[in-house]
Parts: C-alpha cells; structure tokens; sequence
C-alpha cells in the first residue's frame, strides 16, 4: 500500500519547458544569416575580394622561387641572436611571474577588500594588456635605445598583463573556507594566503606562467623587427637587404625551436597538472 503523503521527487527535466523542434531550427537559422550579413557586410567594407586571393596564390611560385635554396651560411649568427631571444624571453617571463604575485592578489576580489586598490589594480593591468607587444616595443626601443634591454622591458610589461590576468582570476575562484579556518584560528593574513591559496593556485600558477614563456618566446621575434634585439632583429636586416634566402633559413630555425620549446612546455604543465 502506498503512502499517501510521499510524493514522487520531480527531475530537473520536468520542470525544464519543452522548445518545439521548429522553434529551435529557426533559431539557429536566424542565428546563421545574421552572422552570414555580418560577414558579407565586413567584407564588403573591407573590400576582400576572392579574385585577387586567388591571384595572389599564384604569386607563391616566385616567392618560394626567392626563399629557395636557403643560405646556410646565415646559420652562425642565427643561432647567437636565437639564443639572444631565448634569453630576452627567460628574463622578462622571470620578472613578470615574480611581479605577478603580489599584484595579482591586489587583481582578486576576494583577497583584496579594499575597493580603491582592487579596481585600480585591475584598471592599470587591463591597459598594459590592451598594448600590443609591437607597440610596446617601440615605445622601449624609444626610450632605451636599439637592442635587447628595450625588448626585454617591453616583453615585462607585455607578459605582466597577461599573467595577472590569468592568475588573480584563478585566485578568484580558490575556495576561502581553508582561509577563513585559518584566520579563525589565529593566522595572520600572509600565512592564511601562503597556506590557504597558495597550494591551490600553485598548478595553475606554473602552467600560466611556461604558457607566458612560450608566448615570449614568438614575441621577441616579433619585436625584434623594430629593434629590440633577438633573431627577429637579424630577421629584419636580412629582410632589408634582399637577402631571402639567409631569411628563409632564419624562419626554419625559429619554427623548429617554437615547436620544441612548446612541446617540452606542454609535457612539463601534462606533468604538473
């Protein structure tokens, strides 16, 4: 016999409300024209036009024709300026994942009570990071002068957006009940942080910060086209000079070394994660 005062538990999918099947293709085939205007409508204010994309795949025949065969003998001071980039970007990332600890405690919310300090906090990091790496550089390369230090300030700063980012919004979703035990506790609010947030953020922390390092790694060759050192420097001059073959071996060179530094990157944050 069944008890009159038990009632049946109602599923999320009974209190979920039914969408007719075509409602939900016009829906989606609303959705897919309004993006196909968009799209024709950039690109007529744009002006892309097909015809010339096509004709400009024809052209790869004379380009390959001039980056063929590559001039070896550029590999020399290729490999000292390459090893000049790994370390503009060793440094800067260094720097920045030190800096990035403090200020992206202040960037957290629920670390950073005061309102004032939070917001700007927030407020200067989202303007660096808003800053192109390239324009960056200029404005460093302007200040110090041509050559490696200009890049490596640029490439600080750079990698400093990006990095608080990242990390205070990981800061922000570490569960605070180990932090408010300690602090009940006795704990002031340094050893509740290192005990507390810490050891949660500590993952995240080092994959971000080998993710940033890898991201410096193709920024310094980047920057290194207006001056501020590196391979891409050695990239630009060759450029200048007509020399595409000496720039094609420059290109192999640094794809290679990206797609190894990448590939040890991703196996160390596979290990720590």
């Amino acid at each position: 016999m069944s008890n009159p005062m038990h009632k049946p538990s109602l599923t999320e999918d009974q209190y979920a409300p039914m969408l007719s099947p075509w409602r939900a293709k016009a829906k989606i085939t609303m959705i897919f024209f309004v993006i196909i205007m968009f799209l024709l409508f950039s690109s007529w204010r744009t002006g892309v036009d097909l015809a010339e994309l096509t004709r400009g795949f024809g052209n790869m025949t004379q380009i390959t024709d001039k980056l063929f065969p590559m001039n070896m003998s550029i590999l020399g001071p290729a490999v000292g300026r390459l090893f000049e980039t790994i370390h503009m970007a060793i440094i800067a990332s260094t720097f920045s994942t030190l800096v990035v600890i403090p200020v992206s405690l202040l960037a957290a919310n629920n670390i950073t009570t005061n309102w004032f300090v939070y917001n700007i906090t927030r407020f200067i990091m989202n303007v660096l990071r808003t800053i192109p790496d390239v324009v960056l550089a200029v404005i460093f390369v302007g200040l110090f002068g041509i050559g490696v230090f200009g890049g490596i300030v640029a490439l600080f700063v750079f990698s400093l957006g990006i990095l608080a980012k990242l990390i205070s919004e990981t800061v922000e979703s570490a569960d605070m009940q180990p932090v408010e035990a300690m602090r009940a506790s006795g704990a002031n609010t340094i050893q509740a942080i290192a005990y507390g947030i810490v050891p949660q953020v500590l993952p995240q922390f080092t994959s971000f910060s080998l993710y940033v390092f890898e991201i410096n790694i193709r920024a310094s060759v980047v920057i290194g086209l207006v001056g501020a050192g590196g391979i891409g420097q050695l990239l630009m001059n060759q450029f200048s000079f007509n020399n595409y073959g000496a720039v094609m071996t420059i290109i192999a060179i640094i794809f290679v070394v990206v797609v190894i530094i990448e590939y040890i990157s991703g196996k160390i944050r596979e290990a720590i994660i």
